[in-house]
């Protein structure tokens, strides 16, 4: 009878405990998100923000340098941006030595419609005048730096920059005279526009546009606010890519040659289709991408030997970031991994911890965003969730970068992008059509609550890791 009681006491015990907890379970955000206007079917999604986070209290990080580094966390200094791990956690580290995330907003210029440069003029008169006072508008919101295809002469020219990232194209210059060979247009494309979905790596041609391309970052290599230099953007760098090679291309075209030279020398004879296997298309991912990236980044180093390479911008959820062949190649030739990440509620930590696994080096989050419904526009175009108002645009903020900071690897990221899409602007690719991605609209009025919860955060950035790491 003693010993029923005493079981009977531990399940009541155990009951209570359960109860307890349930208790304890934070009441977050409950965000309603559908994935583009087409989309008829609403979710609800939990966003983590920090005021509710356990055992959190939020304060405003005041001791940061000029580039926006941390002053409490100090290294050794080189007069630029470096990366170093410091126990398990990764850091960029600033010019002068002091831990630095990169808080960024991608594609930092004034619009190129008609609309948006008579908004500009009206209420900035010159671009420079923008400059200074956006700069300055996106430090109030605790931003430090700013992503691809920024304005950087006119943000250099100021008294004090923005940290700032280059972008080049060399196989992007390449694929437009590739083209012309085709009578300027190929017969079957991919997403990107690439023959087949395949970049022409193997091209000797190829080589003269990596040259080509980089030569001008030469101007740059001393600019202590410069981060560092992506080449290219979202890459077609696909799973079967070894079959596309041989079923698609002619016999006399360099990237067929190539293909058939490593099958043939794997498998010891005159190989075919029929010979490859999925262990055969990983390890030829990795040469193919280690062909690109090994010229690119080569140019990189030879032009600027001071500053970061940032890689290629990762983007196909079920091709590279999910290809630890590419990412092993990756870590021996990029600095840091830049990643264009998309249809995730919010980074799941399994697959960010294989980025780093694989590669041995620290991750950068380029592009992300969500589009806000009551903005007015359309939202139909665009990789981002569209949710109800711009106060759940701030609330993904803030879930999406709680997520990453978890993240020992994670050392920045770039909310893609400045001012909203403008329809009218029909020059613009179908992808930045119509959609609300920017902190601010096409008259130049920042978007709150959004840009109020990004400040909450952003500032709130180094104590979060410090939480996160207690």
């Amino acid at each position: 009878m003693k010993e029923k009681k005493k079981s009977l006491f531990i399940i009541i015990f155990i009951l209570v405990g359960f109860k307890s907890q349930a208790q304890l379970a934070v009441d977050y955000h409950k965000v309603e998100a559908r994935k583009n206007a087409n989309d008829s079917i609403w979710k609800s999604y939990e966003a983590k923000t920090i005021d509710k986070l356990p055992g959190f209290r939020a304060a405003e990080t005041s001791k940061l340098d000029k580039y926006g580094g941390w002053n409490k966390k100090k290294f050794d200094a080189t007069g630029f941006f470096r990366i170093e791990k410091n126990g398990d956690r990764w850091w960029i580290v600033d010019p002068d030595g002091y831990a630095f995330i990169h808080k960024g907003v991608a594609v930092f210029k004034t619009g190129d419609s008609q609309r948006q440069q008579a908004a500009m003029n009206k209420k900035y008169g010159d671009q420079k005048t923008w400059a200074a006072q956006e700069t300055e508008m996106l430090r109030q919101h605790g931003f430090n730096g700013l992503g691809a295809w920024s304005d950087v002469e006119n943000v250099r020219a100021l008294k004090t920059p923005m940290v700032y990232t280059i972008i080049v194209n060399p196989m992007g210059a390449y694929k437009a005279v590739h083209e012309k060979k085709y009578g300027g247009k190929y017969l079957i494309t991919g997403w990107q526009g690439y023959r087949f979905d395949l970049p022409m790596v193997f091209d000797p041609e190829f080589d003269a546009y990596v040259d080509e391309a980089i030569k001008p970052i030469a101007k740059y290599a001393n600019d202590k606010y410069l981060l560092g230099y992506y080449t290219d953007n979202e890459l077609p760098w696909k799973n079967d890519a070894l079959d596309r090679h041989i079923k698609y291309l002619a016999k006399d075209e360099p990237g067929y040659i190539a293909a058939k030279k490593w099958l043939d020398k794997l498998k010891g004879k005159d190989a075919s289709l029929a010979d490859i296997t999925a262990e055969d298309r990983l390890a030829f991912s990795a040469y193919f991408f280690e062909t690109y990236i090994s010229k690119v980044s080569a140019a990189v180093r030879k032009y600027d030997p001071n500053h970061l390479y940032l890689g290629c911008r990762f983007n196909q959820e079920h091709e590279e970031l999910q290809n630890p062949a590419i990412f092993k190649v990756a870590g021996k030739y990029i600095d840091v991994i830049s990643i264009n990440h998309y249809r995730k509620w919010e980074p799941e930590q399994g697959i960010m911890n294989n980025w780093a696994s694989w590669s041995g080096k620290p991750f950068l989050i380029t592009e992300w965003y969500t589009k806000g419904e009551d903005s007015g526009l359309p939202n139909r175009t665009g990789a981002g969730w569209n949710v109800h108002t711009q106060k759940d645009r701030g609330y993904f903020y803030q879930n999406f970068v709680i997520e990453l900071l978890k993240s020992k690897a994670c050392v920045g990221w770039h909310w893609f992008t400045y001012q909203d899409n403008d329809p009218e602007n029909l020059k613009t690719d179908y992808s930045n059509r119509d959609s609300n991605k920017g902190i601010v609209d096409s008259e130049y009025n920042t978007y709150t609550p959004l840009v109020d919860l990004m400040r909450e955060l952003n500032n709130n950035v180094y104590n979060l890791i410090d939480y996160m790491d207690k």
